[in-house]
């Protein structure tokens, strides 16, 4: 069994043209530093914050070039049962589930919105091994144009309670495990119309920082875009950003809130 409830974050990862490029730029932005590369796994290179295996990069696979972005894996205990209930709800299988020598099994899925995403089930690889830290992995959101879509078939995929925030200016939705509410794993936002329509649905990653407006420097300063923010919040001090790769990503000070926590209605 997965040591990561079902339907939780465990794993984050990317593919980059420029591997040592993206290793030079989240170094410097997250403070990560890098294993040795796989190259029996495709030079799969764990990043550590404090010694703390928190995400990896990885070159493109021939024939799959293209735009980077970050990948999300969600824990499953049975992989094989988790690819038909991704089919069975309307989601498109990009990958079959692999077994990926004694570190685990993995799939990489589309829900029908459009949003990519991976599931993992875990082996001597666990996921992650600290999160909600400076240089790990604190929060998830789904960025869709059809709520109703992403929100069914989530919910038929994994053992997902909801709750919706309790304000009319926005369409935000909170998916929890353990029948908890308190044990939040993804946000769900609707994209509206700042969003440019080349834009496809994605899932975007929060790396926890120490410093939100320290971060976006460092990140501009390598050629990074911003793309809103630094902004204040009862959760933290965030903001999104474009790597020089193109992958999004956003960072956040959990330290530093503002605010009431926005009243939650049962979904």
């Amino acid at each position: 069994m997965s040591e990561f409830p079902e339907g939780t974050p465990c794993w984050v990862d990317a593919m980059f043209a420029d591997v040592e490029g993206a290793k030079a730029f989240y170094g410097d932005v997250l403070g990560w530093t890098f294993g040795e590369s796989s190259s029996e796994y495709g030079n799969y290179t764990q990043a550590y914050a404090d010694g703390k295996a928190v995400a990896a990069v990885v070159p493109p696979m021939p024939g799959a070039e293209g735009q980077s972005a970050w990948c999300l894996y969600f824990a499953s205990p049975d992989i094989a049962a988790t690819a038909e209930k991704v089919k069975a709800a309307g989601g498109e299988l990009l990958m079959e589930p692999m077994q990926v020598g004694t570190f685990g099994s993995m799939l990489l899925g589309k829900e029908p919105s459009g949003a990519v995403f991976g599931v993992w089930q875990p082996g001597d690889h666990k996921g992650f091994e600290k999160m909600a830290e400076p240089g790990a992995f604190a929060w998830a959101e789904l960025f869709t144009r059809d709520a109703p879509t992403a929100d069914a078939f989530l919910s038929a995929v994994f053992p997902y309670g909801a709750q919706t925030m309790d304000d009319p200016n926005m369409d935000y939705k909170v998916f929890h495990v353990g029948g908890s509410p308190e044990h939040m794993v993804l946000g769900r936002m609707v994209m509206d119309a700042d969003f440019p329509a080349e834009v496809p649905p994605y899932i975007c990653i929060y790396f926890a920082v120490d410093d939100c407006d320290g971060a976006v420097k460092r990140a501009t300063d390598r050629g990074a875009t911003l793309q809103f923010g630094p902004m204040d919040s009862p959760f933290g001090r965030f903001a999104a950003l474009t790597d020089p790769q193109g992958a999004n990503f956003s960072v956040i000070d959990l330290t530093t809130t503002v605010g009431d926590m926005p009243p939650m209605n049962d979904a």
